[in-house]
């Protein structure tokens, strides 16, 4: 290893030390060298360690500092370790009993939450044994049959609680949903219905929401509500119903819209419609009244209301950053923590879900014509392909070394963890995200392809041996682990299994080549997906895959993107999209020894002529030593390498040391058996 220029520095040999006193020069001489080696002798003094405990039966009177005498709130906890000097405290521990932390505002983290230095990294970690839980729910008791015999439970609701889900003994409940009860025609406002329409005398039908499954693309499913209904005639909310139905289409003859996305409109009837009164009739469904502040459920089989924990989520934000670069933390960590019952209730109000792809959505009175479409239009917002993140229950930016370690997202109304523009250096090891409306892990974003200094960049981020399933539980087009534009950053032996849409979606902004015109530039480079599990995927969507891949990836096959190793078996869809899929403007990526079988779908999909380059060739890829069903045939032109590739029909074909290679590493097989507290 070479000595930085600093080490080198201060590496230097020192000169001989002269003291002109006079006579007194030997002495003085002699004195320094028994004061240096008297130096070098005394004992060096270790920092002192600092912990904190807090449990939920804790009160913050305590002083926190034993177990037997905890905090009682993570905020206090919190104060306490700002107070700390860390540049000359030992290692910083809060330390969390098991049970529940009731959140009523986000815990916020600043640069005064860091680490560093003797420190090290500041951990909140759970009690040896103990499975704490970080909340944003609240409890909803007083459950009582609505009438003898009947079905149907309810209880209070707190006033002013709006919320999408309601969680019965952990357990997911539906929002009350059913077939379209008549035959409807599509206008500018909406629609018009047969005469005597039943949804006209339903109970508070601006709370009804239309859902479209395909909506807008395959790989969307739209959300709508309604503003008013009469005998004759829906009138649907705005903006979601212009953002769905009008966004702007392209004057060249290419039939495509300015987004490059999808369609100009929802144009089929909606598949489903959630959120009547009316419409509950099965276990496991419920509806809240907002106006009478009251939750009607109908009980699964062996539900005991009188005793269930139901919980509703109430707080959005569960733990986030200031999100400013000025303030950023570093060396934070969090280790055996569930982070659960955060709210998201955008798609309650008229924005809806207008969706573009992969839970990003148009937003805003004109969103349907401007929002992200820059240079193509006038009045177009910049950049291009900037539309609306759904948010993280846990939202990191601007940070440095956090990390995330046995922690678990589970029961959450939005999106998971989001570790977006500028989160440097952050690991998730061993998480498991589960039952998440949205997204589980968003990293990096869309709004800043062409960062103005390093600071924004999202890079170096490492995920590994964490366990996805069910997730995008609500919003079906929600993927596993989506990243925008990221940099330095791996994806390795993680599982992901049983999601509705795509696994894995890496890249941004490269469909301008649907109209011949180049990729949005971007930072990102150097990023790689590799050994990974991936299975019973697509069970609901269509157009995507185990591993999706979008726009520049890097300026050369060597800084391009690297997807090796991975393990995929049973794609569940039977048409469009394909397994390892590299779509618009995706330059300059390595698809190299992966093993996928059980497919209804192509292995690889496709070559796209490279219009960033503008020299006839295509979007530079390599593919090679790949184990695949239906694969392509060997190519060796236009900046595209297709060979040593194996045909097979299933997973005896493929060399054992793929397979045992593919998923969590043995050490961290545990979180496949991890259950929610």
């Amino acid at each position: 290893m070479f000595p930085t220029r600093q080490q080198a520095r201060f590496a230097k040999p020192v000169r001989g030390f002269r003291l002109f006193i006079g006579p007194y020069r030997v002495a003085a001489a002699v004195l320094c060298t028994l004061l240096s080696v008297g130096a070098l002798a005394l004992p060096a003094h270790a920092a002192t360690a600092v912990t904190y405990f807090v449990s939920p039966s804790g009160s913050d009177s305590n002083p926190g500092t034993s177990a037997d005498t905890p905090f009682h709130t993570l905020a206090k906890a919190q104060t306490a370790v700002r107070a700390i000097d860390k540049s000359t405290s030992g290692p910083i521990t809060v330390t969390l009993a098991g049970g529940v932390y009731r959140l009523t505002k986000t815990l916020t983290f600043t640069a005064a939450d860091s680490g560093g230095g003797s420190a090290g990294t500041v951990w909140w970690k759970a009690a040896p044994g103990q499975s704490p839980v970080i909340s944003g729910g609240v409890q909803i008791t007083g459950w009582a049959r609505t009438s003898a015999g009947s079905s149907i439970w309810s209880a209070p609701a707190p006033t002013g609680l709006d919320t999408r889900q309601l969680y019965v003994g952990g357990v997911r409940a539906q929002r009350a949903t059913g077939a379209l009860p008549v035959s409807l025609t599509q206008t500018a406002t909406g629609y018009t219905t047969a005469s005597g329409d039943p949804m006209a005398g339903w109970r508070n039908p601006s709370s009804i929401e239309f859902v479209y499954r395909g909506g807008l693309g395959l790989w969307t499913e739209p959300r709508c509500p309604v503003a008013s209904v009469t005998s004759t005639a829906i009138t649907m909310a705005q903006p979601c119903w212009n953002n769905s139905t009008q966004r702007v289409m392209r004057t060249d003859g290419s039939g495509r819209t300015y987004n490059l996305v999808g369609r100009k409109s929802v144009t089929e009837a909606p598949t489903a419609v959630e959120n009547a009164y009316e419409l509950l009739d099965e276990p496991g469904e419920f509806y809240l009244d907002k106006n009478e502040h009251r939750f009607y459920y109908i009980p699964r089989s062996g539900e005991d209301l009188t005793t269930a924990d139901v919980e509703a989520p109430s707080l959005d934000t569960l733990a986030a950053t200031s999100g400013s670069a000025s303030d950023e933390p570093s060396h934070v960590g969090f280790q055996g923590i569930q982070f659960s019952y955060a709210n998201y209730t955008a798609s309650n109000t008229g924005t809806g879900f207008s969706e573009i792809q992969a839970t990003y959505q148009v937003t805003g009175t004109t969103g349907y014509a401007t929002q992200g479409l820059c240079q193509f239009v006038s009045g177009g917002t910049c950049p291009y392909g900037n539309w609306t993140k759904m948010p993280g229950a846990v939202r990191f930016t601007y940070d440095k070394n956090i990390h995330f370690d046995h922690d678990y997202f589970v029961h959450l109304g939005a999106a998971g963890l989001d570790l977006g523009n500028g989160s440097q250096n952050d690991t998730v090891t061993a998480c498991v995200f589960t039952d998440i409306s949205g997204n589980g892990l968003d990293l990096g974003g869309v709004d800043t392809p062409q960062p103005s200094s390093s600071a924004q960049h999202t890079s170096g981020i490492t995920v590994k041996d964490s366990h996805f399933y069910d997730t995008a539980a609500e919003y079906h087009g929600g993927v596993a682990i989506d990243a925008g534009y990221i940099e330095t950053s791996t994806i390795t032996h993680n599982q992901i299994d049983h999601v509705p849409y795509t696994a894995i979606s890496i890249g941004w902004g490269g469909w301008p080549d649907k109209v011949s015109l180049p990729a949005q530039p971007n930072y990102s480079n150097n990023n790689t997906i590799s050994d990974n599990l991936i299975y019973d995927h697509m069970s609901l969507l269509g157009d995507g895959g185990a591993v999706y891949t979008n726009g520049i990836t890097g300026t050369s096959m060597a800084s391009g993107e690297k997807v090796t190793g991975n393990v995929v078996h049973d794609q569940l869809n039977t048409s469009g999209g394909h397994v390892l899929y590299t779509d618009n403007g995706a330059t300059y990526v390595s698809i190299l020894g992966n093993a996928v079988w059980n497919i209804n779908v192509s292995p690889w999909g496709s070559k796209h002529v490279n219009y960033t380059a503008g020299d006839g060739t295509y979007d530079p890829t390599d593919i090679e030593g790949n184990y695949w069903p239906n694969g392509p045939s060997d190519y060796d032109s236009k900046n595209v390498l297709i060979q040593n590739n194996h045909a097979i029909t299933g997973a005896a074909q493929v060399p054992s040391s793929i397979i045992a290679a593919g998923g969590i590493e043995s050490q961290y097989q545990t979180v496949l058996s991890w259950q929610p507290a």
